[in-house]
C-alpha cells in the first residue's frame, strides 16, 4: 500500500523530538525538542559539527530509530504507526558509506523487492531504468560487479537503488564525505536535478558547508542535539545570527587541514 500518491505534495515534519541514550551507565540527550518540516521540491541541509545528532536525527525519519518522545509526520500521517518496510519505500536513505551486496549491479537495485518478497525489476524494466537514469548511470554497468567500482561509482549504485523504488522522500546521510571534490560536485548536481525532476523532498545531513551552499534550499544548524538556527540556507550561511554557527563557518574546511 502507497502511503502517498504519486503527485503529492509531500512534507516530513517533526514535532519535538527527543532521544535519550545509556553511555556508560549515564542518560545522555542526543536530541532535545527537534521541531521542523522539510518540503517537496527542496533540498533541506541540516548542518552542525560530529557528534551533535545529525545522523541519529536522520534515521528516525525512516523508522532506523524511534524517538523517546515527539513525533514524525510524513504529510499528514504519523510514521509511528507505519509497517517499517513499507515506509522506507516511500522514506528511502542513502547512507555515508555506500555498501554493495555481492553480485552485479543489477544484483544490488533488485535487493529492496528480495528483502519485500516481490517480484525483481529486470534489466529493461521501467524502474532499474529510470532509476539508472536518476543517478546517472549507464545501462552497461547493470551486469558489472558491484564491489569492483569506484567508491564515486559505488555511490551512485547506492543513490539508484535508493530510487529504484519510486520513493517521494529521500534521505542522505554524509554522502560525499569520502569521495574528492569533482566527485562530490557532480554527485550533488545529481541530488539536485532529482530533487527539482522528481518533486522529492530531499534531506541531507552534511559537515561540508562548500555542499551545503551549492545544493540546499534550506537550512538548519545543529549543535549538541539542539536546533539552534534555521532558514533559507543563503541567508543562514551568509548571516548566522548565533555565536555557535559563527564560529562554525569560521572553522576551516576539512581540505583546509
Amino acid at each position: 500500500m502507497a502511503f502517498v500518491q504519486e503527485n503529492d505534495q509531500v512534507t516530513v515534519r517533526l514535532e519535538k523530538i527527543a532521544v535519550r541514550r545509556s553511555r556508560e551507565g549515564v542518560e545522555v540527550d542526543i536530541l532535545r525538542e527537534i521541531s521542523f518540516s522539510a518540503r517537496s521540491g527542496e533540498i533541506t541541509a541540516v548542518i552542525g559539527p560530529s557528534g551533535g545528532g545529525k545522523s541519529t536525527l536522520i534515521r528516525l525519519i525512516n523508522r532506523l530509530a524511534e524517538p523517546g518522545s515527539g513525533t514524525v509526520y510524513l504529510g499528514e500521517r504519523e510514521i509511528a504507526g507505519l509497517d517499517p518496510l513499507q515506509l522506507r519505500r516511500t522514506v528511502a536513505l542513502v547512507p555515508q558509506k555506500p555498501f554493495m551486496f555481492e553480485g552485479s549491479v543489477l544484483d544490488n537495485l533488485q535487493r529492496p523487492f528480495v528483502y519485500r518478497q516481490e517480484p525483481t525489476p529486470g534489466v529493461d524494466s521501467e524502474e532499474v531504468r529510470r532509476a539508472l537514469a536518476l543517478a546517472r548511470l549507464d545501462q552497461g554497468m547493470l551486469q558489472r560487479d558491484a564491489r569492483s567500482l569506484s567508491l564515486g561509482e559505488q555511490q551512485r549504485v547506492s543513490l539508484a537503488r535508493a530510487l529504484v523504488t519510486g520513493p517521494r522522500v529521500l534521505l542522505l546521510d554524509e554522502p560525499t564525505s569520502a569521495l574528492d571534490r569533482r566527485t562530490a560536485d557532480s554527485l550533488a548536481a545529481t541530488f539536485q536535478e532529482i530533487c527539482r525532476s522528481q518533486n522529492l523532498t530531499v534531506i541531507l545531513v552534511t559537515h561540508d558547508l562548500r555542499l551545503a551552499g551549492r545544493v540546499a534550499d534550506y537550512c538548519l544548524y545543529l549543535e549538541a542535539g539542539r536546533v539552534l538556527e534555521e532558514g533559507r540556507a543563503e541567508e543562514l550561511l551568509t548571516r548566522p545570527r548565533s555565536a555557535q554557527l559563527r564560529r562554525f563557518l569560521a572553522e576551516p574546511s576539512e581540505e583546509e587541514v
